[in-house]
């Protein structure tokens, strides 16, 4: 018996393979509509921290005003959804603005400007 070896030379193998399944993400245009208005809450003193997780069917941006509390908001997108990919939640559950533009459901946790006389 001969020590030569007659496996297949070049084998391809995904680079993929046994890797884990995609996941729903933000891109960097939309992380940064979000970290600026982040930015904004934080030095008003509204919010202080924050959490991200991307999951298999939407990713989900948590804002906290401390980091021992439930989020007081989740900005989630969700590219399945009927009604548009985004949607701004409450800590109640309750959904307060949905739709396809992230601009347009960010401006729904934006702070009125004041009057100063």
């Amino acid at each position: 018996m001969s020590d030569i070896d007659t496996s297949p030379v070049g084998t391809v193998v995904p680079l993929n393979a046994g890797a884990a399944p995609p996941r729903v993400s933000f891109d960097r245009r939309e992380l940064q509509q979000i970290l600026q208005l982040y930015g904004r809450m934080v030095s008003a003193g509204e919010w202080r921290d924050y959490a991200i997780d991307f999951l298999k069917s939407k990713a989900v941006f948590a804002i906290f005003r401390r980091s021992s509390e439930v989020p007081l908001y989740r900005i989630e997108k969700n590219p399945e959804a009927k009604q548009g990919a985004y949607s701004v939640v409450s800590a109640t559950g309750l959904i307060m603005k949905r739709g396809p533009e992230l601009g347009r459901v960010l401006a729904v946790l934006e702070k009125p400007l004041k009057v100063v006389q």
